[in-house]
């Protein structure tokens, strides 16, 4: 039965999908569900076993801040890219499923987008990038 509420609210989060320009000035379209209040963002892609190429999960929070990410309980491997208010890439970080080990951001920041590990690499997405943020 947990499971099964589990899996309900993680299908309830908002998808919209993020446009974000590279360096050249090309775009690419990244459809991430969106992680607002603190349960979501709690929970994220833990128990989740694949996620898909060309999707993501974007955590929104209320202040700039140096955030730190795990991945407690999560089996796919992810890379996470930190994002300040302006939509600016400030970091960039893969990271290993199941690990305990605190992936910190080098600075002050709002957002935090996780992907399939690679995805930012293999579409040249690099540190200095921009994202269009939903409101």
């Amino acid at each position: 039965m947990i499971c099964v509420l589990s899996c309900k609210e993680k299908s309830k989060l908002e998808q919209k999908e993020l446009i974000i320009t590279k360096h050249n000035g090309s775009e690419v379209i990244v459809l991430a569900e969106i992680a607002r209040t603190e349960e979501e963002r709690s929970f994220g892609y833990m128990e989740r076993e694949h996620i898909p190429q060309g999707t993501g999960m974007l955590f929104v929070f209320d202040r700039d801040q140096i955030l730190s990410f795990w991945m407690k309980n999560t089996p796919s491997p992810l890379s996470i890219a930190y994002i300040d208010s302006k939509g600016i890439i400030r970091d960039i970080f893969d990271m290993k499923p199941f690990s305990l080990t605190s992936i910190v951001s080098t600075k002050s920041v709002r957002y935090a987008l996780e992907v399939p590990q690679g995805w930012f690499s293999e579409q040249g997405i690099v540190v200095g990038d921009s994202i269009q943020l939903p409101d």
